[in-house]
């Protein structure tokens, strides 16, 4: 347990986003620090339809959605007989594996069939074909049991053509279909523990009885070996013993594992143990059976690292071990990875709107059941429904965190009630708008609201600083009729890009009257402009004296055609001169 305390609060942010955006809800198994938590694993999903011949269509229908042309159910049939007859009669391979390989291998027998020059003849021209072109059997075999082409191409051996090349494979396989297993779940042993097929002559039979004098059934070591292959590579894996000694010892029966292990899964016995204890060092064990019982994901799940990821997590924000042990007698009915994903997502919807990482960690520490279980709306769309900006949705969450776990995907949310800051803002917003003069006209007060962002006070305080700049108040008030968007920006924007106007481009700022516009320019735009202007007018390529609003006001695209591209060298200074100027 002394691992979990190692961990930090200031790395908090980075591990949280690390794990919402790479994991989302794959989770198997890696390591932070000495402690085990979820990292990320490329997992490919693939889906699992199979192949359907249809009554009506006299087609093949292939699962992955692949334009396929139309084959009579007749061809299809004699194409898999002939098959069957090559691959049992001519390259001796036992009739229950050729017959299933001819059978539910339908991705290789259309590749087949595709060369075969004769397709609608399908039994003698596949036979004939076959006679004189021998094939790589390593492909309908993997296929037949229950692997796509895009799985087991990276597995086909590189050197070998023959089943009957391959002694071990094919007898390891023979070993595993006598004990129970589905053909088409051996293809999964495979990709999760190619090893299995690597033991030698009596091997094999050897390990799977070790387990069963342990007291394991053929009925349920069938289904460990299809979920957790890697129990029968080395000797008798004593964590899955020592796991299952444990889950017996709570009152679980074999019926009961087994129903909670997917075939789709690989299972860290070593992880499930470790979440075990765990448990029982936060002090769960008494009722450890009725938790697990009702949550078995947070064995099962990632082998139990979706659990320790969430222990890790709420450690980093400060919630003290025996209020996670509360929290989980308390667990809601929701996946484990899904309560995961969304306490996460409210860490980091808290951080967007620029919450302090040590009231973050209040809020959720106080109420991790409540977030965890609330798929959270995003940002922009609470910003928008609530009508409210970061800094009063901060203000209003500190004094209402419950609130948070209302503002779900699928909720109807509305703006949040006025704060008496806001309606002081109203007051001066609207103060603002008469002295402009648009209470004259109740079409352009309602505009005005609209189109002016910011409050009451900074709107003033922006509509001062161009006054100040030497203009005046009557022409100010002009320009925002014409270009109220100018007031959308700080107070040290605007007076930022007045100085850029006055001291490096040399105009005097009453030139912003008839072009009030500029304000609404990056510096950016502006500067590349003018140095591009000033080397064209160098170069005796434009006119000395263009007003401002003809060199800033028109597009790129329009720019470079009519001034820039009138010199030989214009294009490349133009990029230089953007390079420059973005870079600095």
């Amino acid at each position: 347990m002394t691992h979990f305390l190692k961990l930090r609060k200031p790395s908090t942010l980075k591990w949280a986003s690390f794990y919402f955006v790479e994991n989302r809800l794959k989770i198997p198994f890696g390591q932070m620090g000495s402690f085990h938590i979820a990292q990320r694993q490329n997992l490919r999903l693939y889906r699992t339809k199979r192949s359907v011949v249809t009554e009506n269509s006299d087609k093949t229908l292939f699962s992955d959605g692949e334009d396929v042309s139309r084959i009579p159910r007749d061809t299809w049939k004699e194409a898999q007989a002939a098959l069957l007859e090559y691959l049992h009669c001519t390259r001796g391979i036992q009739f229950m594996d050729a017959e299933n390989m001819s059978k539910n291998s339908p991705f290789f027998l259309k590749k087949l069939l595709k060369k075969v020059k004769n397709a609608n003849d399908g039994g003698i021209s596949m036979s004939r074909f076959l006679r004189y072109h021998p094939i790589n059997e390593f492909e309908p075999f993997f296929e037949s049991l229950g692997l796509k082409p895009c799985e087991y191409t990276p597995l086909l051996p590189r050197d070998l053509t023959f089943l009957s090349d391959d002694h071990l494979l094919m007898e390891n396989h023979r070993i595993l279909c006598e004990y129970g297993i589905e053909r088409n779940k051996i293809g999964q042993i495979f990709k999760k523990a190619v090893r299995v097929f690597q033991h030698e002559f009596g091997v094999l039979p050897l390990k799977i009885q070790a387990y069963e004098e342990l007291g394991f059934s053929q009925y349920f070591m069938a289904k460990i070996i299809v979920c957790s292959p890697h129990v029968l590579i080395a000797d008798v894996d004593i964590k899955f013993i020592k796991v299952i000694e444990i889950l017996r010892s709570l009152g679980f029966d074999f019926a009961w594992i087994k129903e909670h292990l997917s075939e789709q899964d690989s299972y860290n016995w070593s992880m499930i143990l470790r979440v075990l204890n765990h448990f029982s060092e936060m002090g769960c064990s008494s009722e450890l059976a009725g938790l697990i019982s009702k949550h078995p994901g947070l064995l099962f799940e990632g082998s139990g690292g979706r659990a320790l990821s969430l222990i890790a997590f709420l450690l980093k924000l400060g919630l003290p071990m025996d209020q996670i042990s509360s929290m989980f007698l308390q667990f809601p009915e929701i996946q484990v990875a899904q309560f995961v994903s969304n306490l996460i997502k409210c860490f980091l919807f808290l951080h967007e709107i620029e919450m302090e990482v040590d009231e973050i960690g209040k809020i959720v520490c106080s109420y991790p059941i409540s977030l965890g279980s609330c798929m959270l709306k995003k940002t922009n769309s609470l910003l928008s429904n609530l009508n409210v900006g970061k800094k009063r949705l901060c203000k209003y969450i500190k004094e209402n965190p419950q609130e948070l776990g209302k503002w779900g995907i699928g909720t109807r949310i509305g703006p949040l009630p006025a704060s008496g800051e806001d309606i002081e803002s109203q007051r001066l917003k609207m103060k603002f708008f008469l002295e402009l003069g648009y209470g004259e006209k109740p079409d352009m007060m309602k505009k005005a609201l609209k189109v002016f962002r910011g409050r009451g006070r900074e709107l003033q305080e922006r509509f001062d600083s161009i006054v100040n700049a030497g203009l005046d108040k009557e022409d100010v008030s002009e320009m925002v009729s014409v270009s109220p968007q100018i007031l959308n920006q700080s107070k040290a924007v605007i007076q930022s890009k007045i100085y850029i106007l006055v001291n490096e481009l040399g105009y005097p700022v009453s030139t912003l009257v008839s072009f009030p516009s500029y304000l609404s320019y990056t510096p950016q735009r502006v500067r590349l402009r003018f140095a591009m202007y000033n080397w064209l007018k160098d170069h005796e390529k434009v006119e000395p004296d263009l007003a401002l609003s003809t060199i800033v006001a028109c597009s790129d695209k329009i720019f470079l055609r009519q001034y820039v591209n009138h010199h030989p060298s214009g294009p490349q200074v133009w990029q230089d001169l953007k390079s420059k100027i973005n870079a600095g």
